[in-house]
């Protein structure tokens, strides 16, 4: 983990995850210069690097300043982007009502370093809106939290994502910031830029199986698949929930819903992360996909309550981890469905004992 690799300043914050496999380079570029974003970068070498030009990157014209070296070595390239924060409330109408909407490029954001932690291979992007007329933030913050990871697990805290190496994790979190409403919920826009050729689908996987994550059934994947020959290039993977406490648990439960992935016709907010990588492409060359993550229930008071809220996804390349029933799950089915079987078999066979016991007891007449 790199911060501000050849760059001594603080006042901005860009984070490189690098991954070295066997025959091949996984990057990860976090960056709050703009809308929060990560770039997403494999390769086919061991020694590929990644290489800033600061000056053009925080230049108005910041496309260029961020590659690979060597550029031929790069095999797949995508981003995400947080680009927006909607607040909202149902009248009594029940019509949807949004106030102000938060854009997160026009955020202020702490210095990444205060936070990163090598050992742990995690970091903090915590900021405030810039102008806050409404004074929301006086007490609270938006964050992400990322985490990397050197092998495949599963995650302690709630939800329990199951990760692999290739993968990473992003933990959204509103902490202390008061609604402008008496019922508010939030939604969080993402946003993803892809290569021609490249097409994303929003699946949904459900399992009767929720071990780790009690009453939650549903997992929902954003792929990108290669629409050549249709494998898996990366993914974005959550589970159905978000927690309203910094240490959750079943009851901290918060609904989340995920609202239509949709072709982005609109001009990706800026991020000067994926404009320095990707050029002045986005958009045309490269494709924008959008989709709106909602948060709370019918009647929004799990935030109104504890003013905490933490939403947690997987990102990475190939194809997304996959649950499977645990030896204990596969025990306790064995044992609710083989039982009775058992007892059926043992039954019919004292059944036809009996019988045939009973009858032997009398002579043949003739």
């Amino acid at each position: 983990m790199q911060y501000n690799p050849g760059w001594n300043s603080s006042s901005v914050n860009l984070l490189h995850v690098r991954a070295v496999g066997p025959a091949d380079t996984l990057h990860y570029i976090w960056s709050s210069i703009g809308a929060p974003a990560v770039l997403l970068v494999a390769t086919e070498s061991r020694s590929s690097v990644l290489r800033v030009n600061w000056t053009q990157l925080l230049s108005p014209t910041p496309a260029g300043a961020v590659w690979i070296d060597p550029p031929s070595s790069v095999v797949y390239s995508t981003a995400v982007v947080f680009t927006k924060v909607f607040e909202y409330s149902e009248a009594e109408t029940l019509e949807e009502l949004f106030y102000s909407t938060y854009d997160l490029s026009d955020f202020s954001w702490d210095s990444v370093n205060h936070t990163l932690n090598h050992t742990a291979l995690t970091a903090e992007f915590t900021g405030i809106p810039a102008t806050d007329p409404s004074g929301s933030f006086s007490n609270g913050s938006l964050a992400f939290r990322v985490t990397a990871y050197e092998a495949g697990g599963r995650d302690g805290p709630l939800p329990s994502l199951l990760h692999t190496a290739n993968s990473s994790k992003v933990e959204f979190v509103l902490a202390g910031v008061a609604p402008r409403g008496n019922s508010s919920r939030f939604a969080l826009e993402v946003a993803t830029v892809e290569e021609t050729g490249v097409a994303q689908k929003l699946r949904s996987a459900r399992s009767i199986d929720d071990e780790y994550t009690p009453t939650i059934f549903e997992m929902l994947s954003l792929v990108a698949e290669s629409q050549n020959d249709s494998s898996t290039l990366s993914f974005l993977q959550w589970k159905a929930t978000a927690y309203g406490s910094q240490t959750p648990r079943r009851e901290d439960g918060i609904q989340c819903r995920s609202h239509g992935l949709q072709a982005a016709n609109w001009t990706l907010p800026v991020s000067s992360i994926v404009h320095a990588y990707f050029g002045e492409g986005v958009g045309s060359t490269y494709t924008i996909s959008a989709i709106n993550i909602s948060f709370g229930g019918e009647d929004g008071k799990v935030y109104q309550e504890k003013r905490y809220l933490s939403w947690s996804a997987l990102l990475g390349f190939g194809q997304p981890p996959k649950d499977t029933f645990s030896p204990l799950v596969i025990s306790i089915m064995a044992v609710a469905l083989g039982t009775p079987m058992v007892m059926l078999l043992v039954g019919s066979c004292v059944v036809l004992f009996v019988q045939r016991k009973r009858y032997s007891e009398y002579d043949p007449i003739n």
